[in-house]
């Protein structure tokens, strides 16, 4: 069994005003991730992801490419403890 982790992800580029949040919700619920997505004031998305290695994985490899016409510029990644987020029970964007 794959460990659980929990990773927060800061997306930086055209990001904002182009389904950036909605795609990667779809992506997130594929790979059966809890968490959220949201704008930030300063231009950034802020992804939240808990869920098994793998899929954590998966999550932040398609986060710094995103779907077009989004344009990931950067992506900063701080580890969170997964044991602080395990009431989260699904993917939501807000």
């Amino acid at each position: 069994m794959s460990a659980i982790l929990c990773h927060r992800y800061f997306v930086s580029g055209r990001v904002q005003g182009v389904f950036f949040r909605a795609n990667t919700a779809t992506e997130a619920q594929r790979l059966d991730l809890s968490g959220w997505a949201r704008n930030l004031p300063d231009g950034r998305v802020e992804v939240l992801v808990r869920g098994p290695e793998p899929a954590i994985q998966a999550i932040g490899s398609w986060l710094r490419r995103g779907l077009p016409p989004a344009q990931v510029d950067d992506l900063e990644t701080v580890v969170e403890d997964p044991d602080q987020f395990d009431d989260l029970t699904e993917f939501r964007t807000g």
